[in-house]
């Protein structure tokens, strides 16, 4: 049976897929390591450092359904969408550039205010793009396989563009600045920002909306409003936003784990070696291990599995850290044990926000899906700030940063280092054992509780 729809061209979906490689490496670069750069490499203070990224992200979480009702009320001959999909990706390019290209004759006040400015607009640019793009998928797709495919293909893209940041940052880094790290981020930056302009033009170009799409948006009164009517939705927010502190934590300590505590001359390259094996194990967790074993157990009982595997790798990257660590393939064994579990809590949190829109049409009578899947990226970025914020406390409390001397030679003191270790383990451990706690007290979506749900749903239909 013929549609009004075009199926999208193999060429239209490896255009949407290069999109988000574009669009993730951008977003990586920023998310991992504007603070390092700043407090580190800058020397910001670092507590101002991590109110800045608090703010900055909670603006951007409400941010999202505000951009989300003008992509909405957009009319142009180019469609809704890629006008603001192209406009948006050419602002955050130049803003890219910025924020890594800081001027280093500023300092003090005049350096913190530059850099708040620069990131906030940074989130700004960054939401004009990035809310088009996902929304604009019904636009070119027809329901069905084909939507579904692209949509995964494009996530599938978007954990590509990711990966490259992670593993290849610092090498660039280093080799563009032969050694200088401020002067290697300008060049990186200025080169990601090229890319990223290129595959978002690449994608306007070879997408066309073919079909007019009402999107479904929601303010964030409507999310809280949705949330709090149901209590189960409440329930997986709540523990997406204790684990995700918890694991962001480390994450945004992780390179000063490597540059001050591994060390050496070449740490970079350790470190480099270590993303590499971490999100590759994250990906076939994913991909592998999470439908391997949701043959043998049941979804609640992978997310429980998940979190000890993380609090475990956590345990035994602290013992580790006490030894002579001399070989970074002993990090291989925390690194599986933290990015599987990461990965597999990735795929299980989508399911059961996904339970929740079931359970609150039983309980309430309606379907929320767009308001409480918005609710999630509200949440993630709110962690995300909360945990920059946190890090910048301890390496203020730590003193790491307060030194213009080269990276490789470099020796903070014991207690420092301790203090670091203390903080990228400990914190995390206490926040998962929170997690299962809370978790396991108030989400009863079991799968037979699910099953008793949708038989009452289609009875009612019925």
């Amino acid at each position: 049976m013929e549609t009004n729809e075009k199926k999208l061209s193999m060429k239209g979906k490896l255009s949407y897929g290069l999109g988000a490689v574009g669009k993730d490496m951008v977003y990586m670069l920023s998310a991992s390591y504007v603070l390092y750069y700043y407090q580190d490499l800058l020397h910001i203070d670092a507590v101002a450092m991590g109110i800045i990224l608090l703010i900055a992200r909670v603006f951007d979480a409400f941010n999202d359904p505000i951009m989300g009702v003008i992509v909405a009320k957009t009319k142009t001959r180019w469609g809704k969408f890629r006008p603001w999909l192209f406009s948006g990706t050419l602002l955050n390019a130049i803003v890219l550039y910025a924020l890594f290209a800081t001027p280093t004759s500023l300092k003090g006040g005049a350096l913190i205010a530059y850099a708040a400015i620069i990131y906030i607009l940074w989130g700004v640019t960054y939401t004009m793009m990035d809310i088009p793009f996902w929304s604009m998928v019904p636009a070119f797709t027809e329901p069905g396989a084909d939507r579904e495919n692209t949509s995964a293909f494009a996530r599938s893209c978007s954990g590509v563009g990711s990966a490259l940041i992670s593993i290849f940052t610092m090498m660039c880094v280093y080799s563009l600045g032969s050694g200088n790290e401020i002067v290697g981020f300008k060049w990186f930056g200025l080169i990601i920002a090229f890319f990223f302009v290129v595959f978002e033009t690449i994608a306007c170009i070879n997408i066309k909306e073919t079909s007019t799409v009402d999107m479904e948006t929601a303010s964030v009164k409507d999310m809280f409003k949705s949330l709090f009517a149901n209590d189960q939705a409440l329930a997986i927010v709540v523990t997406i936003v204790i684990v995700n502190l918890s694991i962001y934590i480390t994450s945004n300590l992780l390179i000063y784990f490597f540059k001050y505590d591994f060390g050496g001359a070449n740490w970079y390259k350790s470190y480099t070696v270590f993303n590499t094996f971490g999100g590759a194990m994250q990906i076939l967790a994913m991909m592998l291990l999470f439908p391997l074993l949701r043959k043998f157990m049941s979804a609640m009982k992978i997310f429980m599995l998940s979190l000890m595997m993380a609090i475990v790798g956590y345990i035994v990257l602290l013992a580790l850290t006490f030894t002579s660590m001399n070989n970074v393939a002993l990090l291989f064994i925390p690194g599986f044990l933290i990015f599987a579990a990461n990965g597999m809590l990735m795929v299980l949190t989508t399911i059961f926000l996904a339970n929740t829109v079931d359970y609150g049409e039983y309980k309430n009578g309606r379907r929320d899906e767009s308001v409480i899947f918005s609710m999630q990226t509200f949440v993630v970025k709110l962690a995300s700030g909360v945990a920059a914020l946190v890090a910048a406390l301890a390496l203020a409390i730590f003193h790491f940063g307060n030194s213009s001397q080269s990276a490789h030679v470099v020796k903070m003191a014991t207690s420092s280092i301790v203090g670091l270790r203390m903080t990228m383990t400990i914190i995390p451990i206490i926040g998962l054992v929170f997690g299962i706690l809370f978790f396991k007290k108030k989400y009863i979506l079991t799968a037979e509780k699910m099953d008793e749900i949708t038989k009452k749903i289609k009875n009612k239909e019925a």
